[in-house]
């Protein structure tokens, strides 16, 4: 099983992807862990990405490419992954298309979940990180509380600066003139799964399976 989830910061794609790894048994692949993970390492790669997402614009295709090439082609993404934050350019999306090629990946599909403008930016404004760990919280889920579920660190949460009101509506502008274009790029693929994200976490994740049975032609 090979997906791909695509949408706006804020829509919901971390928790679903959980889910669906945790029900197909493979590998979440985030982009946006990779690129902070690069950041810490200190090189000059990781630097500038660091300085580019903390603007809020998206990380040169260049670096994308070659980080997902080298994470696909790892053991723990033999029988399937669930790629999350990449392709976000249509360029993106021919360069992962010639890759799948290359690796015999042709069950794909893409999933697109989609929330309007002041609901992504109501979610990722109430989100905090933990500073040892970089595990992300909605403020729900830290209430009364100032030790980390994850590291037991105290006093550790913060809000990074991409979680800004600010740099938050510079994504969306960024992921809406760039990156909506990906869209019909996979839907003349027919591999495309439109999905509403303002419904429940258990009606989005129905929604999603009901998507791939039609779409891989499957019973799930």
């Amino acid at each position: 099983m090979y997906l791909i989830l695509f949408g706006a910061p804020g829509v919901g794609k971390g928790t679903q992807a959980k889910i669906l790894s945790s029900k197909f048994s493979i590998p979440h692949i985030s982009t946006g862990d990779i690129l902070r993970e690069a950041a810490k390492t200190g090189s000059e790669i990781g630097l500038e990405a660091k300085k580019i997402m903390n603007s809020g614009q998206l990380v040169p295709d260049e670096i994308m490419t070659e980080i997902i090439k080298e994470t696909l082609r790892q053991p723990r993404c033999k029988n399937g992954f669930i790629l999350d934050g990449y392709p976000r350019t249509t360029a993106q999306a021919e360069s992962l298309n010639r890759l799948f090629g290359k690796m015999n990946i042709a069950d794909y599909a893409l999933i697109s979940i989609e929330a309007n403008d002041d609901e992504v930016v109501k979610r990722l404004t109430m989100r905090r990180a933990c500073k040892k760990c970089g595990t992300i919280f909605s403020l729900a889920e830290i209430e009364n509380t100032a030790i980390c579920p994850v590291c037991s660190a105290e006093n550790s949460f913060y809000q990074r600066k991409d979680d800004s009101e600010e740099v938050i509506r510079t994504r969306l502008e960024v992921f809406k003139s760039a990156t909506e274009p990906v869209k019909n790029f996979y839907k003349n693929e027919n591999k495309l799964i439109e999905i509403d994200g303002i419904n429940s976490i258990e009606t989005i994740t129905n929604q999603i399976i009901e998507g791939l049975e039609n779409i891989l032609a499957i019973k799930l």
